[in-house]
């Protein structure tokens, strides 16, 4: 049977097709001249923009119009920093430390980090961005005795992994994270530069050492309209003999 696609879905297609011939931060036509240009409603331009927007293909400038937007980033699921990651890219990474204190761990934090809850604690927040544009805000836990003498300004100018080997001579050998979707409060949309309740990733990692000691819990939150998560996964094939499908790179199921 046919799939019958809609006019929104046309439309939208289309638009995409527009974005590809155009320039990053390039103004798109009008709503009315869309609506025109494809022979359809205003309101079926409206709502497949939308949905670009959604989607971080587009964005909007009140007053201005709707603009072609940076392409989002491949995250991959990969134990990597911030920094390493955004070099790879060919990317400048940055980061500014809005705080930094030393706290005792607590019962929920103790938890992560495999420590006393009265254990002194250094927590951080940092700005991450790339090419000068912020990209996440990050939350680093880590037990105070393992970094003794970390500073603010040393978060700003050098990878954490690469203080942890260089410094204190601890490399990260794993670790666990969890991914999920939320949306931003008051004090991320500021800190990110979004509007209220944009979509966003949550991530919580929890690393250790070549010597299984837990060394960090970071909480983060990436911007949605600038991230995409990728994933390498490997074919198996179950006991039962039934194949296991697999989502590629280019989001083809296999």
């Amino acid at each position: 049977m046919a799939v019958r696609v809609t006019k929104q879905v046309e439309t939208r297609d289309k638009v995409l097709e527009l974005i590809e011939r155009l320039t990053i931060g390039q103004a798109i036509p009008s709503e009315r001249q869309l609506s025109v240009d494809f022979g359809v409603s205003r309101l079926t331009v409206r709502a497949a923009l939308d949905e670009l927007v959604r989607e971080g293909h587009l964005i909007r400038r009140r007053g201005s119009g709707t603009f072609v937007s940076e392409p989002k980033i491949a995250q991959e699921l990969t134990m990597t920093s911030f920094t390493e990651d955004m070099r790879r890219r060919g990317m400048r990474p940055t980061s500014r430390t809005v705080d930094l204190r030393i706290v005792p761990a607590g019962a929920r934090l103790g938890r992560f980090l495999n420590v006393s809850p009265s254990e002194p604690t250094l927590v951080a927040k940092r700005l991450r961005l790339a090419d000068g544009e912020t990209m996440a805000i990050e939350t680093l836990h880590v037990p105070s005795a393992l970094v003794p003498g970390l500073t603010g300004k040393d978060l700003e100018s050098q990878s954490f992994y690469e203080l942890l080997r260089d410094r204190y001579a601890i490399t990260i050998a794993g670790g666990v994270q969890q991914i999920e979707p939320t949306v931003t409060n008051e004090e991320e949309s500021e800190a990110l530069g979004v509007p209220l309740h944009s979509p966003a990733f949550l991530f919580e990692r929890t690393s250790r050492a070549s010597d299984g000691k837990t060394v960090e819990f970071v909480r983060s939150i990436y911007r949605g309209d600038r991230y995409v998560l990728v994933s390498e996964l490997t074919p198996q094939t179950p006991r039962t003999g039934i194949p296991v499908l697999t989502v590629r790179d280019d989001g083809r199921v296999h």
